[in-house]
């Protein structure tokens, strides 16, 4: 009798042994199972470069790009650059205008590259880092007419010659619209694509 409890005692014990082996195998989905790697995410913006800015960057390919920009704020000294606008989907059946956008510019010819040379208005630039670039931010807004207009100007310290990322974004008051005619654009959004534009630039 004892022989017999003896034996059952070691086939439990086998038993429990060999669904443990199991189990950490992944033969049951447990713990040592192999995840399934996720899908790799396509990249579908496209690719943009210039050798007269010795610039390249990435943006979405709804965005309409004009090679022939120029910011027009000082009138007297236009800034050359280029400029990628969002696409009209973005901005229908909101209050955001279809001429916002982000733009590259420069400078040759600054001594000091911050980024409130880039702006009409007397601004005060402040110091920005990300990852290993540091910018010299500079922002202004005015108002208009029922219409708003904010510029973010982020200029690459220590680049030559001096190149900046301009935020241009123009926006109605959405008081004037009819009810049920216009809802408030997505800034966040916007923000998150013009922040992807930027942080993909590379200087040549």
């Amino acid at each position: 009798m004892q022989n017999k409890i003896i034996f059952g005692v070691i086939g439990v014990l086998v038993i429990a042994a060999g669904g443990y082996y199991a189990w950490q195998s992944g033969m049951f989905g447990g713990q040592g199972s192999t995840p399934t790697p996720p899908a790799p995410v396509e990249d579908t913006r496209l690719g943009y470069a210039s050798s007269t800015l010795g610039v390249s960057l990435k943006y979405p390919r709804d965005f309409t790009v004009d090679t022939a920009y120029a910011y027009t704020g000082f009138p007297k000294k236009p800034i050359l650059g280029v400029k990628f606008t969002i696409p009209g989907s973005m901005a229908t059946g909101t209050n955001l205008s279809s001429d916002t956008g982000i733009s590259v510019e420069q400078l040759p010819r600054a001594k000091n590259c911050t980024g409130d040379i880039y702006i009409v208005d007397n601004v005060k630039p402040v110091e920005m880092t990300v990852g290993s670039t540091t910018y010299s931010v500079a922002t202004t807004s005015g108002a208009g007419a029922g219409n708003f207009y904010e510029e973010m100007v982020y200029a690459i310290s220590g680049s030559q010659p001096c190149t900046a990322l301009r935020y241009f974004i123009h926006s109605m008051n959405i008081g004037n619209f009819e009810p049920g005619v216009a809802r408030e654009y997505d800034r966040a959004a916007l923000l998150r694509a013009f922040d992807t534009i930027r942080e993909s630039l590379v200087l040549q």
